[in-house]
């Protein structure tokens, strides 16, 4: 049984998605809908919709090769994840489980 976390650091979500944390904090200024909770000291913790929305920002940047406004319009107009991105989501879990699996052996 999988066990999760309410609040993820800005260093945790930069790896599952494979970017910097400059660019999370370069995408929470240009994408309104990103607000990471922050404390008095401005570190930042985000929740599992905060990544569902960064993960939908990477796919739509980098795999499908958006702009930042082809990608903000694609968040606006459509408001339910596209199965495609779904499923190659999941299918990257699934690598990544994998390699993990095979450097234990």
């Amino acid at each position: 049984m999988e066990n999760k976390k309410l609040y993820y650091s800005i260093g945790e979500v930069a790896e599952m998605l494979h970017v910097a944390p400059s660019v999370l904090r370069f995408w929470e200024t240009e994408f309104d809908c990103i607000h990471p909770v922050k404390n008095k000291r401005g570190t930042r913790s985000y929740t599992e919709h905060d990544i569902s929305l960064l993960r939908r920002i990477h796919y739509l940047t980098r795999e499908c090769g958006y702009t930042l406004e082809g990608a903000k319009e694609q968040l606006r107009t459509r408001s339910v994840e596209d199965p495609k991105e779904e499923a190659v989501r999941r299918l990257q879990e699934v690598r990544s489980f994998l390699v993990e699996l095979k450097e234990l052996i």
